[in-house]
């Protein structure tokens, strides 16, 4: 076949993104040696780019795609800066600025990075989010697969803080990938994540706030600590009613390496209370996030139903 015979596959060649593999080209009767004689470049082993100049960004994310070996099996997804631009994420370069596609791949599969193209293994993959008709790695899991490649601190506190701002994700779910990935070991990473931890906590006050006021519940004392009158003192709440002797607190803990005593701690606060007669709601970040509705009939059931209850103990409330 010269380069000027009839193309096979023009209906191909006129649409968007003009990226096939060369097993696809053989599915439409073009042989290795005809895809040479073409005006077509080889971006990745095996993969064709079927115009002159440079790839467009979706070729580029769809050529990685291809050369590891996606083809309808749903195991490899975008993953790092590139899943996070596909996000829309104002702090990652856009993705023609990239120099570096991530594709997470199962850990078996047997890849190596090439061109463009990062190949970033998983011991179990995550199940991909869509984007753009694109599979691509949750959040949580990019932002920790952008961090491992990044050096710069400022640049980590801003992935980690825009993750969890802009509603994203929940500052959990990227403390656990980064734990998973081991990268708490590495100090700027480390400073980010308490950076992260610190706005994460203040979103939630916020969000606890905006439901006892949005749905009308009784305004209670934010932020005390509760003691024992002459005795020890049984801890912090984020909101008490002491009229009802119901307590409410944000659980923000994160999944961290040493953190077994903090939550036997945790455990120990709740128990004493509600010995006391003090009744304990834990409330996710999470669940004020996407279900606030349910978090405020939850309060107001405890509310309620204070009144059909024995007489808490007497407790020192004091501002925290």
């Amino acid at each position: 076949m010269n380069q000027n015979a009839p193309l096979p596959l023009a209906h191909l060649t006129g649409s968007r993104p003009r990226v096939l593999t060369l097993a696809q080209l053989r599915e439409h009767g073009v042989t290795a040696s005809d895809a040479a004689e073409r005006p077509w470049q080889q971006i990745l082993p095996g993969v064709f780019l079927l115009h002159t100049g440079p790839a467009t960004s979706e070729e580029r994310l769809h050529a990685a795609l291809l050369y590891a070996g996606r083809r309808g099996h749903g195991e490899v997804m975008i993953t790092g800066l590139a899943a996070l631009a596909l996000y829309r994420f104002t702090s990652v370069p856009a993705l023609l600025a990239l120099s570096h596609i991530d594709v997470l791949v199962p850990g078996t599969r047997r890849l190596r990075s090439t061109g463009d193209v990062r190949i970033v293994r998983a011991h179990t993959p995550p199940r991909p989010e869509e984007v753009t008709g694109l599979p691509v790695a949750p959040v949580a899991r990019a932002v920790a697969d952008a961090v491992a490649q990044l050096d710069d601190a400022g640049t980590v506190r801003r992935l980690l803080s825009e993750a969890v701002r802009a509603g994203h994700c929940e500052p959990a779910a990227v403390v656990r990938e980064l734990t998973v990935a081991r990268l708490l070991n590495r100090p700027h990473v480390v400073d980010a994540v308490e950076a992260l931890l610190a706005e994460g906590r203040a979103i939630a006050e916020d969000r606890l706030y905006h439901l006892v006021r949005g749905y009308e519940l009784p305004e209670p004392v934010w932020n005390v600590d509760l003691r024992i009158p002459g005795g020890p003192h049984l801890g912090g709440v984020d909101a008490f009613w002491p009229e009802h002797s119901v307590a409410v607190e944000l659980d923000t803990r994160a999944p961290r390496q040493g953190e077994d005593e903090e939550w036997s701690e945790c455990v120990r606060k709740r128990e004493t209370l509600e010995r006391l007669g003090v009744t304990v709601i834990h409330i996710t970040p999470r669940k004020l996030r996407d279900w606030p509705e349910q978090q405020a009939a939850v309060v107001r059931t405890a509310l309620t139903a204070s009144g059909d209850r024995e007489p808490a103990a007497y407790l020192v409330v004091l501002p925290r």
